[in-house]
């Protein structure tokens, strides 16, 4: 039996998530973020829900996160901030010859 007869989900990729859900998400985040940050209320925990930033920032976070794919920062931007740095050696210390390790008394 062949497998191209049963459809594959995951070979449709999509570029772009989409657009809707993707704003809401990123409300949700930052509503979540500043009731935590403003209210000391929203930085509780109670015996229904647990702890509140939780579920007010930490798991729209993820579901933001999880809409595009857990994507991670690329190597190109890494290598941006590496490539400035100077590619000269580092300076060593010049040790006096007859200067070991302080004795003790």
């Amino acid at each position: 039996m062949s497998t191209s007869l049963f459809p594959v989900s995951h070979a449709v990729r999509q570029e772009r998530p989409d657009v809707h859900l993707d704003r809401v998400l990123r409300r949700l985040v930052l509503m979540g973020a500043a009731l935590v940050l403003l209210l000391p209320l929203a930085r509780a925990s109670t015996d229904w829900l647990g702890w509140l930033p939780l579920w007010l920032v930490g798991m729209p976070a993820v579901a933001w996160w999880a809409l595009h794919r857990f994507r991670l920062p690329t190597r190109g931007a890494r290598s941006h901030r590496t490539a400035r740095r100077r590619r000269s050696p580092q300076a060593r210390r010049i040790r006096k010859r007859g200067a070991g390790l302080p004795q003790a008394a």
